[in-house]
């Protein structure tokens, strides 16, 4: 199973960013997780097609399973 830590955050125009990051470490922590929001607005280190992020909105932990059907080549 996949798991992804996904952070999301609204731009200027007040639409929501989406980041989405494959193979969190385990027992994230509330205060973990605001930290590094914190940092990523602060230091405005993206863009998205609506400005600058600028506020925080959530962080979730998601997971989706894979099953192969066939493979080929």
């Amino acid at each position: 199973m996949d798991q992804y830590l996904q952070l999301v955050f609204r731009n200027e125009e007040g639409t929501l960013f989406t980041l989405q990051l494959g193979f969190p470490k385990e027992n994230l922590t509330e205060a973990e997780v605001t930290q590094v929001m914190d940092q990523v607005i602060a230091k405005n280190i993206f863009q998205s097609t609506g400005g600058a992020l600028v506020e925080k909105v959530r962080a979730r932990l998601t997971s989706r399973e894979v099953q192969d059907i066939a493979t080929f080549g």
